[in-house]
């Protein structure tokens, strides 16, 4: 489960969210320079909220009132950043590794573990491959994985499919689904595209210059 409520201030606008998610996928939707990605790097650790408090099941990695604010590297949060960004110098099985260096104890998983993950997303046989020899789908499969290699509690997607051409896109949405199924996790996800949020979101939350309300959109596009 994740709670949050915090507002962050900005030069332009002060933005101000409240989730809350049971494991559903929560679609943050909206232009571009509405505060979308800035509520993912509150999340992450990356920024810190004016005030406020976040709590993923039941530890609080973030509080103004209680003075808490856990570290980037012990939140235990998955982020697929829209670039992927994929280490250049590192084959796709070591930058899938690199997520583990960080991790000990209950959260590290065997050494067998990434590949049973690279081999579900369906790019095992590209383990000594280098991003540059991948395609922009094989690319966000291996960030996946590298997301998921520490057993995360919640996964953050920053505009997942944007550099991707159409075809690929439907694609990687059916198998996003699907991988929310299987990991029961909350998936908290950037996007400005309306049938992408349509497909995709459990919950949708439009920003608009900082100020965010939960709606409803046509339920066309929707399997």
């Amino acid at each position: 489960m994740l709670e949050a409520s915090f507002r962050k201030k900005l030069w332009h606008f002060t933005l101000e969210i409240k989730i809350k998610s049971d494991n559903q996928i929560v679609v943050l939707w909206g232009p571009s320079g509405s505060g979308k990605t800035t509520v993912l790097h509150c999340l992450a650790g990356l920024f810190n909220p004016s005030s406020g408090s976040i709590r993923i099941n039941d530890r609080i990695i973030y509080s103004s009132e209680q003075n808490i604010n856990v570290p980037t590297r012990f939140r235990n949060i998955g982020y697929l950043f829209q670039d992927y960004a994929l280490f250049p110098h590192m084959t796709v099985k070591e930058n899938v590794l690199y997520g583990l260096k960080s991790r000990s104890g209950n959260n590290a998983l065997s050494a067998q573990e990434p590949m049973e993950l690279l081999n579900f997303f369906g790019v095992g046989h590209l383990v000594n491959r280098y991003p540059r020899q991948l395609s922009g789908g094989e690319k966000q499969r291996v960030a996946l994985a590298r997301a998921l290699v520490v057993r995360p509690e919640l996964l953050l997607l920053d505009e997942p499919f944007s550099a991707l051409d159409k075809r690929t896109r439907i694609s990687l949405r059916h198998e996003l689904k699907n991988l929310h199924r299987r990991w029961q996790i909350p998936f908290i996800l950037v996007t400005h595209d309306e049938e992408e949020a349509e497909f995709l979101g459990d919950e949708i939350i439009s920003l608009e210059k900082g100020k965010s309300k939960k709606i409803n959109l046509l339920r066309t596009t929707r399997s």
